[in-house]
């Protein structure tokens, strides 16, 4: 595996190569991110890994500062999958330089997370976008559990005509039915037991609304969340994945979109 701080010294490295399959990371690797990188390598190119908290996408200092970051740990399992190149770019790497392509920011972004964390995904097209101008992949590996955050880099790519296509994979789960994340690790035992009861609440309501969204009660449903010892709810929405709108119609498909607090750690999940 080679390894990479400097883009240009990157760019040198891997050419005119139009066959890179990329999976953008912040690191604090997990069983999610290690199905994207086995999944980008089934496909036959140079994978191409990158390792990078983003500043710009975090609206709170102390969750930036909190983020879990084990660079060591993350470089052993990189190297167990065979990745062939990972980016470990400086804030001045990133930044310094104008991309071609301006941001753009669909509408979808003023809904769930972008209610509640003002900037946030304006920083992460930001830095998506400068990646796909230094490293011009064919694909990109993103997993569907950010969901949101998903739809808006396919919005922005289709938007600036980006030759690079997205591939989305599904939301990786911990036995216990809590998807895999970073912020995981920032939990502890009891913690982990109460996101487990939050997954198995959202099974049962997915299940009893799956067919009437009308029985969707928000407000009934935060409360018996609070009950299992969730500190705090952002929101408990059910959203239309095609549409990107609230359900209208009876036996219409939508899935349930949850971000809450244990203590402040903040997670997200969609069912």
């Amino acid at each position: 595996m080679k390894i990479f701080k400097n883009k240009e010294h990157l760019k040198s490295e891997i050419g005119n190569n139009k066959s890179i399959s990329f999976v953008p990371t912040m690191g604090g690797l997990h069983k999610g991110h290690i199905s994207l990188i086995k999944t980008a390598k089934r496909y036959k190119n140079k994978t191409l890994v990158s390792i990078y908290v983003n500043p710009k996408q975090f609206n709170k200092k102390d969750d930036y500062k909190k983020y879990p970051r084990n660079l060591v740990k993350d470089l052993k399992i990189l190297r167990k999958l065979k990745v062939n190149y990972l980016y470990l770019p400086t804030y001045k790497d990133l930044f310094k330089f104008k991309p071609s392509h301006r941001v753009y920011l669909h509408k979808f972004a003023k809904k769930l997370c972008g209610k509640y964390r003002k900037g946030h995904f304006k920083g992460v097209l930001d830095v998506v976008n400068r990646f796909l101008e230094i490293i011009r992949p064919k694909y990109l590996f993103l997993g569907l559990k950010d969901f949101q955050q998903l739809i808006l880099i396919k919005k922005h790519i289709l938007k600036n005509k980006i030759v690079t296509k997205i591939t989305s994979c599904k939301t990786v789960r911990e036995h216990s039915g809590v998807a895999c994340s970073s912020r995981n690790f920032n939990l502890n035992k009891s913690q982990m037991k109460i996101a487990k009861d939050v997954f198995n609440y959202l099974i049962k309501i997915k299940k009893k609304t799956k067919k009437n969204f009308k029985l969707f009660d928000s407000t009934l449903f935060k409360k018996d969340l609070i009950k299992l010892g969730v500190n705090k709810i952002d929101y408990l929405e059910i959203i239309n994945q095609k549409t990107l709108e609230k359900p209208k119609k009876l036996n219409e498909n939508f899935n349930i979109f949850i971000a809450y607090y244990l203590d402040k750690v903040r997670l997200i999940d969609n069912i």
